[in-house]
């Protein structure tokens, strides 16, 4: 495994577990020394004490020695990062510093080595791993190898149960014999009859992005819809229960919030957006979807702000935030909907409070000193103006309504996860904002 990131790492561990012997290699001494020490660089339920398991019994092994690495592996999954940069294109660099160094070490092996195969797990865009193939090529001359592509379809907070019982595995192959290699490494994962697709590679690459551009699309669909309830006046639980019950329609990725985040969907839609343009295809959809999805955010900063607006503004307030996280089970902060809004607010001039179950230490990292990090969720609420649900971790779905409000220096509410019964609210005497429903007692929500 090239790059033990949140690909490199679970599929590497995942791998061991079925009885293969997996080095996971990078060029980082600090993560691989943790991990050497048993330490998970990265928040997965289940994935430490996997881990742990594996290098007990010898299979799994962590190491910077590249050489030593390719020298004895049949197979090289690439699995560095793939990052957006500020104009919307993906950064290639460490894509092709991989098949580089794979390269080099395939020469250095010489001609009496067995045909190694390189598969792209990295989310790449279409061509990606043509192009590697032919940097290797360039090479290593007519020294033997193969490529193939096989995108990952990991949820994190979920990316065990995910990869040993995953809906499809989908392979880009060039040849019939790499397709019945990656078959073989994917069977013992595929008995419960789930299927695996063997395609293409450029079909293959596609594949993820088309996955998550839809489901993108779904998130930014609902929030358009609950916009729209806001303004007439109609409740998006009720309607989202009345649309969802058509089985062509569905119920998963169709709630309403303040948007998605996290280190696939933006990327992924940006990806598309920028493919198009380099192709000359127009892509309105997935500009849109993206346009949305930023909105939706900067609307719910708007709602806190037009709270306050006859209270002197938001200005000198505290505002307490449940999740920072960009969703429950994890520890990432990518893209998170919940430190764009207290950024804002912050910068307003409000005192920004914070609490995540495992997010904190990383909200520390990236943002040093700009807000308040508690260690218990209640200590957030002492005093505050409001609290602001920013990720729907389970233990703000069911809290002590009546410790919330004595906390609180006012009992205000912005649920931007929609946790919670407005009914219920009322009845426990909170002003409460959510999305796409009426509020409880506060100003009009925004059209």
């Amino acid at each position: 495994m090239v790059g033990t990131g949140y690909v490199g790492l679970v599929t590497g561990v995942c791998f061991s577990d079925t009885g293969n012997d997996v080095t996971c290699l990078d060029v980082d001494e600090r993560k691989i020394d943790m991990l050497k020490r048993g330490e998970c660089p990265i928040y997965e339920p289940g994935l430490t004490e996997m881990m742990e398991r594996n290098v007990k019994s010898g299979r799994l092994a962590f190491t910077t020695d590249a050489a030593g690495a390719y020298r004895d592996a049949k197979m090289i999954f690439i699995c560095v990062g793939t990052p957006t940069g500020k104009n919307g294109e993906t950064n290639m660099s460490y894509i092709w510093q991989a098949a580089d160094d794979i390269g080099h070490a395939i020469k250095a092996l010489g001609p009496n080595q067995d045909p190694k195969v390189v598969i792209i797990k990295s989310t790449v865009p279409v061509g990606t791993t043509h192009g590697v193939k032919e940097r290797i090529e360039r090479i290593v001359g007519d020294l033997p190898f193969s490529v193939a592509d096989n995108p990952e379809f990991l949820k994190e907070g979920a990316a065990i149960d995910d990869f040993v019982r995953p809906d499809r595995v989908v392979v880009g192959v060039e040849d019939e014999e790499t397709g019945k290699l990656m078959q073989e490494l994917y069977d013992p994962f595929v008995r419960q009859g789930h299927p695996i697709f063997v395609m293409d590679v450029r079909s293959a690459e596609m594949v993820k992005y088309a996955s998550n551009n839809f489901l993108a699309t779904k998130i930014s669909f609902i929030n358009e819809m609950a916009n729209l309830c806001e303004a007439y006046g109609a409740d998006i639980s009720r309607v989202r229960e009345g649309m969802c019950s058509d089985s062509r329609i569905g119920n998963q990725f169709l709630y309403p919030g303040v948007g998605y985040g996290g280190s696939c969907f933006p990327k992924d839609t940006l990806a598309c957006i920028m493919m198009g343009g380099q192709s000359n295809v127009p892509t309105q959809l997935s500009q849109a979807v993206h346009d949305v999805n930023q909105a939706q955010r900067r609307r719910f900063f708007e709602k806190i702000k037009a709270h306050f607006a006859d209270d002197g503004e938001i200005a000198g307030k505290t505002l307490a935030f449940w999740g920072m996280a960009f969703k429950p089970q994890t520890d990432d902060i990518r893209e998170a909907p919940a430190l764009d809004i207290m950024s804002w607010c912050a910068d307003a001039g409000a005192t920004c409070r914070g609490f995540d179950p495992v997010a904190a230490a990383n909200v520390q990292r990236e943002y040093p000193g700009k807000f308040e990090i508690c260690d218990e969720m209640y200590d957030t609420l002492k005093n505050a103006d409001a609290v602001v649900i920013s990720t729907d971790w389970n233990e703000f779905k069911q809290p002590d309504f009546a410790q919330m409000k004595a906390a609180l220096k006012s009992p205000v509410v912005f649920d931007g996860r929609n946790l919670y019964r407005p009914s219920q609210m009322r009845d426990d005497g909170f002003v409460y904002y959510s999305v796409g429903r009426a509020s409880v007692g506060g100003v009009k929500q925004l059209g």
